[in-house]
C-alpha cells in the first residue's frame, strides 16, 4: 500500500465511525436538551433526572440502529479484507 491508499482507508474509517456514532449521539443530545428545557421551565434542578431517560433513549436507539450499523461495518470490513487480499 502506498501513502495515498493508507490515507484513503483511514479517512473512510473515520467517516464510517462518524456515520455509525452520529444517530446515537443525536438521540442523546435531543433527549438531554429536551429534559433540560423541561427542567428550566419547571425550575426542577435535579441533576439525576436527565440520566435515566437519556440512558433509555440511547439503548432504544442502539436497538433500532444496530442492524444498519452492522451492515455498514460489514461492508467496510469486506472492502478492507479485499484490499488486504489484493496485496498478498
Amino acid at each position: 500500500m502506498n501513502e495515498e491508499e493508507v490515507i484513503e482507508t483511514a479517512r473512510e474509517a473515520i467517516l464510517i465511525t462518524i456515520q455509525i456514532g452520529a444517530p446515537i449521539l443525536l438521540v442523546g443530545l435531543v433527549v438531554g436538551v429536551s429534559i433540560a428545557l423541561v427542567q428550566a421551565l419547571t425550575q426542577i434542578q435535579e441533576m439525576t433526572l436527565v440520566f435515566v431517560p437519556k440512558i433509555l433513549a440511547i439503548f432504544l436507539a442502539m436497538f433500532v440502529f444496530l442492524p444498519s450499523m452492522m451492515k455498514t461495518l460489514t461492508v467496510f470490513m469486506e472492502s478492507l479484507a479485499d484490499k488486504m487480499i489484493g496485496l498478498g
